[in-house]
């Protein structure tokens, strides 16, 4: 699978929000309160950032119409525990090919999301009820509990949590993501045949634990 700007989803995928992370040398997760709303969920597609008012999903709405195909939503609602997000809105997002949400704020219809294959992380599962009234921002960055976001910004959310790449960066985490898998696919296999990370990762320079001469197992 790829599209969106020439990169490759699926390897996006496989590659995975943790190694993503870890090869970026950035602060670039989300706040692990951030959690798939279905077991399986995963997203890949560029950040449309949305502000919401607390309880109030009018600004989803307008996200549906300026997102395009490859994009995710990106929603700050406050945290606050409304169903922001549910099934119509996943149908309609899929008609245009919307990737998927991320939203600090609540979703409902996980089981139909599910059913959908739509990509959805949120920080709460919620039923109560939204109004309609202030039509929010989009497009303008803005901050998930400490983490700037900007509209393009690589978003890569997996059941490990969500990454978010900055824009000008994505090649070149790519290319030490790519590296950091393949140093560790041999790591691997170093440790299947017994090494142990103390080390495979030079752990031992770090100085020896204290121990209890009665319970070592030279003591025995």
């Amino acid at each position: 699978m790829s599209g969106l700007d020439g990169l490759d989803v699926a390897e996006l995928l496989q590659l995975g929000s943790a190694t993503l992370y870890e090869a970026s040398g950035l602060d670039c997760f989300l706040d692990p309160a951030f959690r798939p709303a279905w077991e399986g969920a995963a997203i890949v597609g560029r950040a449309v950032p949305v502000t919401a008012q607390l309880g109030d999903n009018l600004a989803l709405h307008h996200g549906l119409e300026a997102a395009g195909r490859g994009d995710v939503l990106v929603v700050d609602g406050g945290g606050a525990p409304f169903g922001y997000w549910g099934e119509v809105m996943a149908v309609a997002a899929q008609a245009r090919g919307i990737a998927g949400l991320v939203i600090d704020g609540g979703v409902r219809d996980t089981a139909q999301l599910r059913d959908l294959g739509f990509g959805a992380f949120s920080t709460s599962i919620s039923i109560r009820g939204t109004v309609k009234q202030w039509p929010g921002t989009i497009g303008v960055p803005i901050t998930l509990r400490g983490r700037v976001v900007h509209a393009g910004d690589l978003v890569v959310a997996d059941r490990d949590g969500v990454a978010i790449l900055p824009v000008g960066d994505v090649d070149r985490i790519l290319e030490a993501s790519r590296a950091r898998a393949t140093k560790e696919d041999a790591y691997m296999a170093r440790l299947r045949e017994g090494e142990l990370t103390l080390d495979l990762y030079d752990f031992r320079r770090l100085g020896d634990p204290i121990r209890d001469a009665a319970d070592s197992i030279g003591a025995r």
